[in-house]
């Protein structure tokens, strides 16, 4: 079964700002504009909410409103899935080709990559974690994980530090194009102030 890495050049904090907002302006707006896509995903989970999970509509507004959440842990993906909408709609989606779709521990194996060129203030796999705002519920799938503006800026700086040690180790073609997807996020994040990365692996 394979895996796909989607991520998000945004403003960590604004996003999570939105989770409790009550910001039934946005919820209007996304209703209006994107209810094909709400049902498109409502189609996909029509056994799950046949079950007593939350429609995707349903799952983004408990989201905004802050709760109340279901009491059934089964049902707790959904509202994964609704801060997922949330950054696709606040953030830019940043490309992934080298991530999606992906198999086994890929993520693990670029995180090694980034490792042995001296970066270890950010993980790929760590996206793969349930790093979700609270009060969202915990979830196993979709994992989600964040990349502060300073873990990008520090990033790049044991990047720059590695390229002025001269240091290249040898790694494979297809680690190093993930590698170098990864910092061309790191650059975007650092181009515009207080932006970070926030990733899902679904």
């Amino acid at each position: 079964m394979s895996s796909a890495l989607s991520v998000y050049l945004l403003d960590p904090a604004a996003t999570r700002a939105l989770v409790g907002s009550r910001d039934d302006q946005l919820l209007e707006v996304i209703r209006d504009s994107f209810g094909d896509q709400l049902a498109h995903d409502d189609d996909w989970f029509r056994h799950e909410i046949e079950k007593g999970a939350p429609t995707a509509y349903e799952a983004l507004r408990t989201v905004v409103h802050g709760g109340p959440f279901s009491e059934d842990e089964q049902h707790a993906f959904q509202y994964g899935y609704a801060y997922k909408r949330l950054c696709e709609l606040t953030g830019s989606f940043l490309d992934n080709s080298c991530f999606t779709p992906h198999r086994g521990d890929w993520l693990s194996v670029v995180d090694k990559g980034l490792t042995e060129l001296g970066i270890t203030a950010v993980s790929v796999a760590e996206f793969g974690y349930c790093g979700l705002p609270n009060p969202l519920p915990w979830t196993y799938m979709p994992g989600c994980g964040v990349w502060t503006p300073e873990q990008c800026a520090q990033a790049l700086e044991q990047f720059e530090e590695t390229k002025r040690k001269g240091h290249a180790p040898p790694l494979e073609p297809e680690v190093v194009d993930a590698v170098f997807d990864c910092i061309g996020w790191l650059r975007l994040a650092e181009s515009r102030p207080g932006f970070g990365v926030i990733g899902f692996v679904s």
